[in-house]
């Protein structure tokens, strides 16, 4: 029983640090920082305007490609020096075929569909600008993102630039929007902090920008291409920073099924990440970005989901032996994991019949987040998580940003 005890509290604390401890230690370092002078954001210069090049991969996206392309064209950036690049191999929607109707974009197509990172590496040498970015074609870019995200490279030790990822809510909202925003907004937080302290830790794929001389060919089977391409890059001694005025905008899935179907295809990636970027854990080599990346990755994507899971007997045995009902410590954690499991339940059931109470949706979500993990787990073993995207169905409604 001594020895299920000290399971129970280290494994309490694991789980507490990856989704809280981890924020509230960076929040006190950068306090601290800061008292001393140390940790000042570096601002850039904003008359820093090198020629950039937007970066689209695509497949079949027809329904967005006007508004991006509009959006792209309407952004604060002189207009010469932007150079709008699609790489829309296996599209059969005629997509490609719009494209080509505008004169200001560039449109390399093969019929062959290899998945995203092939699209990538096949449309990274036709790039000439020192600055590359990257961008999803369902989503809005904010009007200054171009001009916020390259004022950063000119501090030569910034490799890479994310921007934010916002979520169009609405009123009604589902558990999944809901919950998605939720998270970006706190994950928005953590990076800014992270940036100060060192480096983030993984770009956000719906827009992050790299020095082009840096980028490093990616393997095709690679599921989260943002995260290896941008990680790939601090490696080689730089820095990823975060600016959270450089947005781009998406609507939420559709739904809490939709957004598991995504959730379980990047914990997938995660997995597959870790093992590929395991060097990333020698922390003799690489110092505070180690403790960032198992902090703020590396347990979310491994250790943690598996803790929490096995918390549940554990505590279960710890209450018994103490008395179930006894409101003693152990006892008393028991039957708080009941009631956050019951009101993701209660979210699930709720969801299900369109009655939407959103003090459900942090647990709920929470549920979602690592069940996925579990599910992503089995197809990366199995190996049969293809690195073509199936989307995932998006909301539709009256658009507020998250």
């Amino acid at each position: 029983m001594e020895f299920l005890q000290y399971f129970f509290w280290i494994a309490l604390f694991i789980i507490f640090y990856s989704y809280l401890g981890y924020g509230i230690l960076l929040f006190l370092i950068i306090k601290i920082r800061r008292a001393f002078g140390l940790g000042k954001p570096f601002k850039g210069n904003e008359d820093y305007e090198p020629h950039v090049t937007l970066f689209v991969s695509a497949f079949n996206e027809k329904d967005y490609l006007d508004r991006k392309v509009k959006n792209s064209q309407s952004l604060n950036y002189p207009k010469e020096k932007v150079t709008q690049i699609w790489v829309t191999d296996g599209s059969d929607d005629g997509t490609p075929d719009l494209l080509r109707q505008y004169t200001d974009v560039e449109v390399y197509h093969r019929d062959e569909r290899a998945g995203k990172i092939a699209a990538m590496n096949r449309g990274m040498d036709f790039i000439k600008t020192p600055i590359v970015i990257f961008s999803d074609a369902n989503t809005d870019l904010g009007k200054n993102s171009i001009r916020e995200i390259v004022r950063l490279f000119r501090n030569p030790k910034v490799g890479c630039v994310s921007g934010e990822k916002r979520i169009y809510s609405k009123e009604a909202d589902s558990a999944a929007g809901a919950g998605e925003g939720m998270y970006w907004k706190y994950e928005s937080q953590l990076k800014k902090w992270d940036a100060e302290l060192y480096s983030v830790v993984g770009a956000a794929g719906e827009l992050f920008a790299i020095r082009t001389e840096l980028w490093q060919e990616v393997e095709p089977d690679t599921l989260l291409d943002d995260f290896m391409i941008s990680l790939r890059v601090v490696m080689k001694g730089y820095t990823i920073q975060y600016n959270p005025e450089a947005y781009a905008i998406e609507t939420a899935s559709a739904n809490v099924k939709e957004e598991l179907k995504r959730k379980v295809r990047i914990s997938a990636g995660g997995i597959q990440s870790v093992v590929r970027l395991r060097s990333l854990l020698n922390v003799f080599k690489y110092g505070t970005l180690s403790f960032q990346y198992v902090s703020h990755r590396v347990l979310r994507w491994t250790l943690t989901p598996l803790l929490l899971l096995l918390l549940i007997p554990a505590n279960f045995i710890l209450a018994l032996n103490e008395g179930l009902y006894s409101f003693g410590i152990f006892s008393t954690l028991f039957w708080c994991q009941m009631v956050f499991y019951g009101a993701a339940l209660l979210g699930w059931f709720l969801e299900h019949r369109h009655i939407r109470l959103k003090v459900l949706f942090i647990p709920y979500y929470f549920f979602i987040m690592n069940l996925s993990v579990f599910l992503g787990f089995g197809r990366y073993l199995k190996g049969n998580q293809s690195v073509n995207w199936e989307r995932a169905k998006r909301d539709v409604g009256t658009e507020v940003v998250a």
